[in-house]
C-alpha cells in the first residue's frame, strides 16, 4: 500500500503588488493587534485571485488559494498549467524558498530542489567548488559529496570544464550541473522546475531517465513542473492542473493534459487569447477550421480549411508577413509544420484573412492542436501556443473500406504495395 510523503491543506499564498515586504506600519501595525487578541489577520479577508491578464482593484493578490492534494511515495507528479498559474510560487512553498500565508505542508524525508539555472551557484568558483557548495546547501555532507563527485561530474557532461569558473559556463552546461547535483542527493522528494528547457534533447533525455530511475528504482518521489506535455507524458504518473493560483483538475496524467490543452485553447474566439508573445502590429483574432465546405467537419481524406482571421491595422502587406501554422497531437507532441515562407505567392495588399488548405486530410481520427507564430519583417508579432482545438472524425483514405488504426499511426501517407512472384 503507497503511503503519503507529501501532504498539502489548504495552502494559500498572498502578495502586495508593488511593494516590498509585507505593506505600510500601518497595515503591519493592524496584523500585530489582530494578533495579539487571537484574531484572524484582517488582510487574509481581502485580494483578488491570481489572473495575471485583468486589471485588479485592490494592490493585494491571492497567488495560490486553498490547495490540497496528497502525493504518495514514488510518485512522479506533474504539475501543468499557463504561465502565471501558481506552479513556480508552490514549488518555491515546498522546497522552503517562501512560506505560505496560510495552510500547511507535512513532508516526510527529505526535499531536494531544482528550481532556476544556477541557483546556489557561485559565478566565480569552479564547477567542481560549486557542487561542493551546491551539495552543501541542498544538505549533503562533504563526505557524501566526496563520495559521489565522479558520478555526478560524469552525468553533467562538463568534465573538461569543471575546474573552470562557473561564470565562464553557458546556461545549458550551469543547468546540466545543477541538475546533476540535485539529482544525486538521494532524497525522498524531488522537485522540478521548467529549467530542463534550457538543456538539449540529448541531456534532456538523460534526465527524464535518471527522473525515472529515482522514482522506479528507488522509490523515490518526484515533481515536475513543464510545459513540454511529452516529457510530462513520459514521465508522470499522475497530474495537477493549476489555474489563476488554485488546482482546477486532478488526475490521471493523460486526462490532465488533455484539461489543460483544451483549457489554453480558444476555438471561436482568438482576440483576447492572453498567453501571446509579439509586438501586436498583426493579431490573429479568429479561427475558422472545417472541411470540404464551412457546414463539414474535418473528415479523413477529405478537403481541409484552416480560415484565420488577422487584425491587421497597419494595413501591412503579404510581402513583409511570415506566417508560420503547427499541428500538435493530443500529448503536444509535432504533427505538422507549414508556412507561407515556402511558396512564392503573389504579394497582397491589406492582408485580413490567411487561408491554409489541403486537397486530402491525412491527419488520423482524434483531437489537435494549431499554434501561430507571425512574423512581420523577420520580427515576432504574435505566437498563440495550442490555442485552437479541432477534431478530426473518421474516412475511409486509402479507399478500401478500412481505417489506420489511430494507435499506429497519426499521419497517413499515400503509397502502394504490391506482392512480386518469382
Amino acid at each position: 500500500m503507497s503511503k503519503v510523503i507529501l501532504k498539502i491543506e489548504n495552502v494559500s499564498k498572498q502578495y502586495r503588488l508593488g511593494q516590498v515586504g509585507t505593506g505600510t506600519i500601518s497595515h503591519d501595525l493592524n496584523r500585530w493587534w489582530a494578533k495579539i487578541r487571537g484574531k484572524e489577520d484582517p488582510f487574509l479577508k481581502i485580494g483578488e485571485t491570481n489572473d495575471r491578464s485583468k486589471k485588479g482593484d485592490t494592490d493585494y493578490v491571492w497567488a495560490l488559494q486553498d490547495i490540497n492534494f496528497e502525493v504518495n511515495q514514488g510518485e512522479v507528479l506533474g504539475i501543468i498549467g499557463k504561465n502565471g498559474a501558481g506552479k513556480s510560487t508552490l514549488l518555491k512553498i515546498l522546497s522552503r524558498v517562501t512560506s505560505p500565508t496560510t495552510g500547511s505542508i507535512k513532508t516526510r524525508g527529505r526535499i531536494a530542489s531544482l528550481l532556476e539555472v544556477g541557483t546556489g551557484f557561485h559565478p566565480e568558483m569552479t564547477g567542481r567548488e560549486n557542487v561542493y557548495l551546491n551539495g552543501a546547501i541542498l544538505g549533503m555532507t562533504k563526505k557524501e559529496i566526496a563520495s559521489k563527485i565522479d558520478e555526478i561530474i560524469e552525468f553533467s557532461g562538463c568534465e573538461r570544464y569543471i575546474d573552470t569558473p562557473v561564470k565562464r559556463y553557458s546556461s545549458g552546461m550551469t543547468v546540466r550541473l545543477a541538475f546533476a547535483v540535485a539529482a544525486h542527493l538521494d532524497p525522498e522528494i524531488l522537485v522540478v522546475d521548467e529549467v530542463l528547457a534550457v538543456g538539449d534533447a540529448e541531456f534532456q533525455k538523460k534526465a527524464i531517465g535518471k527522473m525515472q530511475d529515482i522514482s522506479r528504482e528507488a522509490g523515490k518521489t518526484v515533481l515536475f513542473v513543464s510545459h513540454n506535455m511529452a516529457a510530462v507524458q513520459n514521465l508522470c504518473t499522475r497530474g495537477v492542473v493549476m489555474r489563476n493560483g488554485t488546482i482546477f483538475f486532478e488526475g490521471d496524467i493523460e486526462e490532465s493534459i488533455q484539461v489543460y490543452l483544451k483549457d489554453n485553447a480558444n476555438i471561436e474566439s482568438l482576440a483576447n487569447f492572453d498567453s501571446r508573445i509579439g509586438s501586436g502590429v498583426i493579431k490573429v483574432i479568429e479561427s475558422s477550421i472545417y472541411g470540404e465546405n464551412k457546414n463539414l467537419e474535418p473528415q479523413i481524406g477529405k478537403p481541409f480549411h484552416i480560415e484565420l482571421t488577422i487584425d491587421n491595422p497597419q494595413e501591412i502587406d503579404s510581402s513583409h508577413i511570415r506566417f508560420d501554422l503547427k499541428i500538435d497531437d493530443r500529448m503536444g507532441q509535432r504533427i505538422a509544420w507549414m508556412s507561407n515562407y515556402l511558396f512564392n505567392k503573389e504579394t497582397k495588399s491589406n492582408v485580413c484573412k490567411i487561408l491554409f488548405k489541403m486537397d486530402k486530410l491525412n491527419l488520423n481520427e482524434g483531437g489537435y492542436y494549431i499554434s501561430t507564430d507571425v512574423y512581420v519583417d523577420l520580427k515576432r508579432a504574435d505566437w498563440l501556443q495550442s490555442a485552437i482545438y479541432f477534431e478530426v472524425v473518421d474516412g475511409d483514405y486509402y479507399k478500401a473500406g478500412r481505417g489506420v488504426p489511430v494507435a499506429e499511426s497519426r499521419l497517413l501517407f499515400d503509397f502502394d504495395v504490391n506482392f512480386i512472384s518469382k
